[in-house]
């Protein structure tokens, strides 16, 4: 039986929470949608809520997958800026990579479908899935390095996905790619006018029929040796974030210049 889409937040509510958590496929896939339009930052409580329904139904034997898209017409701007200056720099950081961490252990396979802007912490949360599914008008970047910080997660995640000399030109450059270079680049499974749809066709053709037993041991067996070597990267790339970048002047004059909408001011240091 399907259920009605309703905020993971606080059921109650239901114009409050930022995720909408839902079964359908007669409880076979888990749905989670963004729900903060139309920029759909994540941020401290969008990661809260994204992990504690990627937890409530970790155990679910029947779940054959999970599929996550957005409301609005963008997947996300990315991380929250304010976040990132360094009163709430480690809390959001290491709660992101909490998240990812968890994402990587899910026994089942996650799809992504993307339209519009997938940016930052965006992208990062989404090349922590399994399949991605783009519209044509899908633009993929790491506009991080224009605020004189890195991207954490993605300089983990990228090179596995697309080869290590793409990753770092979007890495060091900030530039985004759209959805025809992301599909030829490996990093988005398919582009179609409704990835939303194409996702779920390919649930229902490629998955619907399988053991939820069978799927989850597969996706152990392929995932584990990429999910250590992921989750021992993001630690190394944690500590260089907070113990190294953010002890510089210009990471700070970065966030702070854009906060303020001026152009920074760079000591280089």
């Amino acid at each position: 039986m399907n259920e009605t889409p309703r905020p993971a937040a606080d059921p109650l509510d239901r114009g409050a929470g930022p995720l909408k958590v839902w079964l359908e496929r007669d409880g076979k896939l888990l749905r989670l949608r963004l729900a903060r339009p139309k920029a759909n930052i994540v941020d401290a409580q969008m990661i809260a809520a994204l992990d504690q329904a990627f937890a409530a139904h970790a155990g679910n034997p029947g779940l054959l997958a999970a599929l996550v898209d957005h409301e609005g017409p963008h997947f996300s701007f990315g991380a929250s800026v304010e976040e990132h200056l360094p009163a709430q720099c480690a809390r959001m950081i290491r709660g992101l990579h909490g998240l990812l961490e968890r994402m990587l252990d899910w026994p089942k396979p996650i799809l992504m479908a993307v339209k519009g802007q997938c940016l930052g912490g965006g992208l990062e949360f989404a090349a922590a899935g399994t399949l991605l599914f783009a519209a044509p008008d899908a633009q993929f970047g790491q506009p991080e390095m224009k605020l004189a910080v890195f991207a954490p997660a993605a300089s983990c995640f990228l090179p596995e996905r697309i080869g290590q000399a793409r990753a770092e030109d979007l890495l060091y450059s900030g530039r985004s790619i759209d959805a025809a270079t992301a599909l030829a680049w490996g990093l988005a499974n398919e582009v179609a006018a409704d990835p939303s749809g194409a996702a779920l066709e390919y649930i229902d053709r490629q998955l619907a029929a399988k053991s939820a037993a069978a799927l989850g041991w597969a996706v152990r067996a392929a995932r584990a040796p990429y999910a250590a070597r992921m989750k021992q990267r993001l630690a190394e790339v944690e500590r260089l974030y907070l113990d190294g970048l953010m002890k510089t002047r210009d990471a700070v004059e970065g966030l702070n210049a854009f906060l303020e909408k001026r152009a920074p001011r760079w000591e280089h240091q």
